[in-house]
């Protein structure tokens, strides 16, 4: 694969080492967060992410869109619940993101030894 480096800024070859899609804090937040349990209704998951009502809704119906995330709404009584969760696509994506994310800061740390 085709390194970027200082000398060669432009080089149309170069492929991003990770998903810059989920490598966006807020929905990084979101999906590290679902990976690590079964689903999460948006309450917690607002609470573990720290993001406002709006951000999580704009990223969830992002990651919803990619197939990343599924959304299921229910009803308690008469008030409404959202659950959110990783469907295998995104799963799958995370733990890619990860492995790709690994990678990369190795490689990094590496050749910072080497200087």
């Amino acid at each position: 694969m085709p390194k970027k480096d200082d000398d060669d800024i432009e080089n149309p070859e170069f492929k991003e080492p990770f998903d810059k899609f989920i490598h966006e804090p807020s929905r990084l937040k979101i999906m590290a967060q679902l990976f690590v349990v079964e689903s999460e209704d948006f309450i917690a998951l607002k609470v573990q992410t720290g993001l406002t009502w709006g951000n999580l809704s704009s990223h969830i119906a992002k990651l919803e869109e990619k197939g990343f995330v599924n959304v299921k709404k229910e009803f308690k009584g008469k008030k409404p619940r959202s659950w959110a969760s990783l469907t295998s696509k995104g799963r799958a994506a995370f733990e890619e993101y990860v492995r790709s994310m690994q990678g990369f800061l190795t490689e990094k740390a590496e050749k910072g030894k080497n200087k």
